[in-house]
């Protein structure tokens, strides 16, 4: 019995959080269209939007573990966490969460740079992000946006950045982090 329910359970906390997740990631048109254009809006590459964006690349030294595996035409990166440190809805703002989830896109940027040598050609599949959470906390996806809306900037916001994603509350994260990010990219023809 007990097992049967949990199950059943677990499936529709699963379906609530896809609807949930489904919700907060359709775009916005009139907040689309509220933006100001930056220069990274000027039919640049993928590659050069980002580092009209910041994003500085540069060959990363190999670690205990691969920042981001190449499997037929995927490339999946590792989770990557954010500098930024704390728990959302107790020490850290939805504000401070979005901040974070973006230093975990850089992160992502430059694995897969690193990977496939440029951002060009890619479309973004996935995203999966992990956020410190206080139990009370509930706009995980608000915070996971960060990531989200770098990727639509980059990439397209209805083309190729347009992505699925999951956006999850933890009661930890490793160091302390306030949100860990992975995905999941195609190489194009």
């Amino acid at each position: 019995m007990f097992r049967s329910s949990a199950i059943v359970g677990a499936v529709l906390c699963a379906i609530a959080g896809f609807l949930f997740v489904l919700q907060a990631t359709v775009p916005n048109s009139a907040e689309a269209s509220d933006r100001p254009k930056s220069k990274a809006d000027a039919g640049m590459t993928p590659t050069k939007k980002a580092e009209a964006l910041g994003v500085k690349f540069e060959k990363l030294k190999p670690t205990y573990l691969n920042p981001c595996a190449k499997a037929g035409k995927l490339l999946f990166t590792s989770g990557h966490t954010s500098k930024i440190k704390g728990r959302l809805g107790a020490d850290l703002k939805v504000e401070d969460g979005y901040k974070a989830a973006r230093e975990c896109c850089v992160e992502i940027l430059r694995a897969v740079w690193n990977t496939h040598g440029t951002l060009d050609n890619l479309r973004v599949v996935k995203v999966l992000g992990c956020v410190n959470s206080h139990p009370d906390f509930v706009d995980q996806p608000k915070v996971v946006n960060g990531c989200s809306d770098m990727l639509h900037q980059i990439f397209g916001a209805k083309t190729d950045g347009w992505h699925a994603r999951s956006a999850l509350g933890f009661a930890s994260l490793p160091n302390g982090a306030a949100v860990e990010v992975e995905a999941i990219f195609e190489i194009k023809d």
